[in-house]
């Protein structure tokens, strides 16, 4: 027998979101007795309705973000965040809520700026990059050669037109795809290794493209590193628009001298913590399904979609599943990782204190893509056949979501800070939302609370705490073949 259910929740949805305005008719999901999908039908709706109808994640993301704001490693905000977020979860009734101590890294950004000197004198809007080092007295001031792409050195190098120079990187962020997604994993490079790159060829500073498509005169900030074998130097993101106006003098034929001015330097490290708090299993308490985000975030904004909403949509979950008394076999625990921005030193920490568990951890869901309307998951794991039964088994798990909207599995990187545990054998997953916007503010002063919908926020809560509970409470492992005798009595 096949069991049909008309989603009418669906449908509404999508014409308030404007999908469709003369839809079809109900969507009809088809799903298999025995299957996941089905035994958990009824507790995903139950879930689902409870967030939607009341939860409090807006506020206490509201709360984080105006009252505390941005959490940068070693800051006071971070460890102001650190305590609400215990004490948030101890008011909930949370078990084994408890900082973990960390040591991070402290980079302060100080007072910087830089101006176009000639062929005229303007401003530029700039953001250091976190880890740079600064400039000494009245600054750096040089001409600018550009670089579009690595290649681009082949021809500088010949010259030797780079030394003394600024090095501008002006490589475009493609628009957002919806298949291929974003492209920041190509688009940052230079922004992570650009300032290394140019002091090999004897540079002086480096001026980097912000990391986005779309751009209304605001520099995104963002980690680089630096090769230990080279000078470090200068660097600092650009705006869009900054780049392109450089770049164009240079290709009429100008000479463009900028002066870079910074204060950055870093600090001895600082006492942190990860943050923790479990819904404790009702049968095997010692297996476990982490979820959660960073803490931490720049010093710039509020962090609001990186990734303030992250931590609170993991809080919220299993402040719905106690408020609900849904239990599952397995423990949930919330991690809150710190320094995930400028050192993974929270990720890193985590995987070694609880190496001797990690075998019991059954999946670790990572959400730091903002909190837009839920789209799915990745899976990622080192056993490529556990993977691959994973992914079945989820995309069955995803049919209980639909009244959120139509979910998918990709398999591939699912997170920074659930990375540190892959070799150990557990089964890591990336809460997915719809991306079209997110690198508009990343790492920007506008990641700030307004932009996030309350909604939509409410259905990350509702997705996240639904698969959680599943994945806690089946009779599988993820990633092990189902077993018929454990559903016998289903």
């Amino acid at each position: 027998m096949v069991v049909r259910i008309a989603l009418g929740f669906v449908l509404l949805a999508s014409v308030a979101r404007g999908l469709d305005d003369h839809p079809p008719g109900p969507i009809v999901q088809t799903i298999e007795p025995g299957s996941l999908a089905a035994r958990y039908r009824d507790a995903a709706d139950r879930i689902i309705d409870a967030v939607m109808t009341k939860n409090q994640a807006y506020q206490r993301l509201e709360y984080l973000c105006t009252r505390i704001g941005n959490r940068l490693s070693g800051s006071m905000g971070l460890t102001k965040a650190i305590n609400w977020a215990v004490s948030v979860m101890v008011k909930d009734g949370q078990e084994n809520v408890h900082p973990e101590r960390v040591m991070v890294p402290v980079w302060f950004r100080g007072t910087e700026s830089a101006r176009m000197t000639y062929p005229r004198v303007q401003p530029l809007t700039i953001l250091g990059l976190g880890g740079s080092v600064g400039t000494t007295g009245k600054g750096i001031t040089a001409q600018v050669v550009v670089v579009n792409h690595e290649d681009d050195f082949l021809w500088l190098d010949e010259d030797d037109t780079v030394r003394g120079k600024i090095v501008l990187y002006n490589n475009k962020m493609p628009k957002y795809d919806p298949e291929k997604g974003a492209g920041y994993g190509t688009t940052v490079r230079f922004r992570s290794k650009g300032a290394s790159m140019a002091a090999a060829r004897k540079a002086v500073a480096v001026l980097v493209r912000s990391v986005t498509a779309n751009s209304l005169y605001t520099p995104h900030t963002g980690a680089l590193h630096y090769d230990e074998k080279q000078p470090k130097i200068p660097a600092a993101a650009v705006t869009v628009e900054d780049a392109e106006l450089i770049a164009r003098l240079i290709e009429q034929g100008e000479t463009v001298s900028v002066n870079l001015s910074m204060n950055a330097h870093m600090n001895p490290d600082a006492a942190s913590a990860n943050v923790l708090g479990e819904l404790r299993g009702s049968t095997h308490p010692e297996e476990i399904v982490v979820i959660g985000g960073h803490i931490d975030s720049w010093d710039v904004g509020q962090g609001a979609i990186d990734d303030g909403g992250g931590c609170i949509i993991a809080i919220e979950a299993i402040n719905v599943l106690r408020k609900l008394n849904m239990i599952p076999r397995r423990t949930i625990r919330v991690v809150l990782w710190t320094n995930e921005e400028n050192g993974l030193r929270g990720a890193k920490a985590y995987a070694r204190e609880h190496e001797a568990e990690l075998a019991n951890h059954v999946a670790a869901i990572e959400s730091d893509s903002g909190v837009f309307d839920p789209t799915g998951y990745s899976v990622e794991n080192a056993d490529g056949e556990k993977q691959a039964v994973a992914a079945e088994q989820l995309r069955d798990i995803m049919r209980v979501l639909a009244p959120l909207g139509p979910m998918t599995i990709k398999t591939g990187f699912s997170g920074a800070d659930v990375g540190p545990m892959k070799q150990a054998g557990v089964m890591l997953l990336g809460h997915r939302v719809e991306g079209s916007t997110y690198f508009n503010y990343h790492h920007t002063n506008a990641d700030t609370i307004d932009k996030i919908d309350p909604e939509q926020l409410s259905e990350n809560v509702a997705a996240l705490a639904t698969v959680a509970y599943i994945l806690a409470d089946m009779p599988e492992r993820l990633g092990t073949q189902q077993n018929p005798k454990d559903h016998a009595t289903d």
